[in-house]
């Protein structure tokens, strides 16, 4: 007979393996911070990227981010962008992406997702949504300092 706390226990192992991180911080340099639950933690390469993070460049800083599709972000100095959502399914190929890029410049290499449904992949700007159609792009934002 299984006990109800193994029961709990397999569910919270199962939980967490379902909610993975959406990407890894490859590069970073300078003063490159992620703000998560309230709380602003440094961001040294290797670095677990949440849904829902705020990833924020100082001045000189700059941060590249691989995405679990293989998507590729690069932010430039004085930026900050927001992973709003991240959904992928590395059999299907198939979910759904959306950030803000709220100041600063971001360099975007799309990955599986633009390719296979490029309808599922947005950026939003304070003043525009882009949707993408190529694989790579770039987009700077002149906003207010956060």
């Amino acid at each position: 007979m299984i006990k109800p706390y193994c029961l709990a226990l397999v569910g919270l192992l199962c939980g967490s393996a379902l909610a993975a991180p959406a990407g890894q911080v490859k590069t970073s340099s300078g003063p490159v911070t992620i703000e998560r639950a309230g709380r602003s933690i440094a961001a040294p390469v290797g670095t677990g990227v949440e849904v829902g993070d705020r990833i924020r460049t100082g001045a000189g800083g700059a941060v590249g981010i691989t995405l679990r599709d293989n998507s590729l972000l690069s932010l430039g100095p004085r930026s900050v962008l927001t992973i709003d959502r991240f959904a992928f399914d590395p059999t299907t190929q198939q979910g759904e992406q959306q950030a803000t890029i709220r100041q600063g410049t971001l360099a975007v290499v799309s990955g599986k997702l633009a390719k296979e449904s490029p309808a599922s992949v947005e950026y939003h700007t304070p003043s525009a949504i882009l949707g993408v159609r190529g694989t790579e792009f770039a987009v700077e934002v002149d906003g207010i300092d956060e």
